[in-house]
């Protein structure tokens, strides 16, 4: 296959957005909207990327660096059409003798497999491939104006006769190009239409005369799904959300109730996995075989091992990684811990800067003070120790192997291998003396209630 090059189009401000954000930094799925086109292209075999940003989008560079470090970046300064766009970037394609594909940064579900097929027919021989799909509703679309399996032209929405409107087959706005033939037509697109702007879409006209090969691949309507507002934005989510629950399903994993379950793009889970309702996984996070997250679970950035329990009602934040076997209950709470092979936590605690060993049993109410205000310190707990609950065990501490914690315990100081440590008040009690607490009360209610009424 010859050299592939791809342009993403990333330049629009996207006012209808509301917001702050570059549109194409919105995310789908917890990845940027311009990241989903930067995995594609790659994914296709893309060996040169090229991007065009707006004025000031020093943020988009920077989210595109974090996945493509090698990606070249052009500014388009006036928004003066997609062959405007194009022409910025235009050292990606001045020389090269391969392809280059044009696709957009607000089209987050663009799938590698279109992008392949594109490819794959610039290598066979099109000089051009437009990928099309049919939308439930046309209005807003540049129709595919095609004469038995030759493209003759794309025409925007705004510049269409009633009869080419009537088309269903509509402009994703993708296409491919052999570079020559790029070159060939890129100067020559002029801005005699409705909105003043040049078009990328009449390379098809140009190319047309002269003389060359064009092709329309046809894709599915939800892959090409283009993003301009929140409404499409939440679209674009929920088709993503239905592919990636159907993927996992294929794969072995049960969902109680699909609908409910929400992933990230980078989110794996081996089979057998049990996810129950209402549960949200964050980026960068591994679920491994035979692992059950309950219900109204919240996990990121952890590693989970296998035949692990989670929740529900569990929270486990990034860099919490667990051990096979592991149980974490309840309201309980991992951050930046390793949780070691069968050690339960099983409810009403917060773990974070900790190493917990294999076995260990945390009570109820167990509480790593990890933060003093200014720094963070780790909380060691030896293999088979066991932490009353309601403990609270300040950083930095270590407890040892097989030691135990007594119930309602503050701990300070390091605790000894098999040890037993006990860091709370010594009980006393007072005989007769509740009565006198509740006359006390009494008496201080009535003379408030006196004060009132006085």
């Amino acid at each position: 296959m010859a050299e592939l090059t791809a342009i993403i189009l990333a330049a629009g401000e996207g006012t209808r957005m509301k917001s702050a954000l570059p549109k194409v930094l919105h995310p789908v799925g917890g990845l940027p909207m311009v990241g989903h086109a930067v995995r594609a292209a790659l994914g296709a075999g893309a060996a040169g990327l090229a991007v065009v940003i707006g004025p000031g989008h020093d943020a988009v560079s920077a989210a595109v660096s974090l996945m493509a470090p090698d990606a070249r970046f052009s500014t388009q300064s006036e928004r003066l059409g997609t062959a405007h766009a194009v022409r910025q970037a235009e050292a990606a394609y001045a020389h090269s003798e391969g392809a280059v594909l044009v696709l957009y940064a607000d089209t987050p579900l663009v799938s590698r497999a279109t992008l392949q097929a594109v490819a794959a027919r610039l290598d066979a021989g099109a000089d051009i491939v437009v990928v099309g799909f049919r939308p439930a509703d046309a209005t807003g679309y540049g129709r595919l104006l095609t004469d038995g399996g030759r493209l003759l032209a794309i025409r925007e929405h705004k510049d269409a006769t009633e009869a080419e409107r009537a088309i269903t087959l509509c402009n994703s706005g993708i296409m491919g190009f052999r570079c020559a033939t790029l070159r060939s037509v890129i100067d020559r697109i002029g801005n005699a239409n409705a909105k003043g702007e040049y078009y990328l879409t009449d390379a098809v006209e140009l190319a047309n005369g002269d003389g060359r090969h064009i092709e329309v691949f046809e894709a599915s309507a939800d892959e090409v799904i283009g993003v301009d507002d929140r409404r499409k934005l939440a679209q674009a989510e929920a088709q993503f959300q239905e592919l990636r629950r159907d993927d996992f399903m294929a794969q072995g994993v049960t969902l109680r109730d699909p609908q409910s379950v929400f992933f990230s793009w980078d989110t794996t889970i081996g089979r057998d996995v049990v996810i129950e309702p209402n549960v949200v996984f964050g980026p960068g996070v591994s679920v491994a075989d035979g692992a059950v997250i309950r219900a109204f679970s919240h996990i990121e950035g952890a590693t989970i091992g296998e035949g692990c329990e989670i929740g529900p009602f569990a929270r486990l934040r990034p860099e919490a990684v667990l051990a096979e076997g592991v149980k974490v209950g309840n309201f309980v709470e991992v951050k930046k811990a390793n949780i070691g092979k069968g050690a339960k936590l099983n409810h009403l605690s917060y773990v974070g800067d900790a190493e917990i060993g294999a076995k260990a049993n945390l009570g109820a109410g167990t509480i790593t003070c990890n933060y003093d205000g200014v720094n963070k310190d780790i909380t060691v707990i030896g293999e088979g120790a066991f932490i009353g609950s309601n403990s609270s065990l300040v950083a930095p501490v270590t407890i040892g192997a097989g030691a135990y914690v007594g119930s309602g315990s503050v701990i300070t100081r390091n605790v000894e291998p098999d040890a037993l440590a006990l860091g709370r008040a010594r009980q006393e009690n007072r005989l007769g003396y509740a009565s006198k607490l509740r006359e006390r009360a009494a008496a201080k209610k009535a003379a408030r209630k006196a004060r009132s009424e006085g």
